[in-house]
């Protein structure tokens, strides 16, 4: 029904930046939120920033305030993730989520919360 399609991901020195876009397909998508995570190899799925789509309020990990920015473009069925002063730390796959409803939103911290997901993309933060 709906689908997620991440991009930017790349290769970017520690202290660099990039951004990440998250395309979603359908001109009626109108999700409640929608979030970004990270997974690297042999580690858990981790919360990174979330976003109401109505009103636009943002929620970040610590790991990542003052760093990263999320964003969205409802007329263009868009989300960002702006990342500065990346670190090796940084490095993984990251996803971009929609919660559809608030039916099982409890915050938007959990990936269970969350109803579709796009395929990923690779960030890795070179020493």
């Amino acid at each position: 029904q709906v689908q997620l399609v991440e991009s930017g991901g790349g290769l970017v020195q520690a202290g660099g930046s990039l951004s990440l876009s998250c395309a979603a397909s359908g001109r009626t998508f109108n999700p409640y939120a929608m979030g970004w995570f990270r997974q690297a190899p042999g580690k858990e799925r981790l919360f990174v920033a979330g976003i109401k789509w109505s009103g636009g309020t943002t929620d970040y990990a610590d790991s990542v305030k003052g760093r990263f920015t999320i964003s969205r473009d409802n007329a263009k069925n868009t989300m960002y993730l702006q990342m500065n002063s990346l670190r090796p730390e940084d490095t993984a796959v990251y996803y971009c989520a929609a919660a559809a409803s608030m039916d099982i939103y409890y915050g938007g911290r959990a990936g269970y919360e969350y109803d579709y997901w796009g395929q990923g993309t690779q960030v890795t933060v070179s020493s």
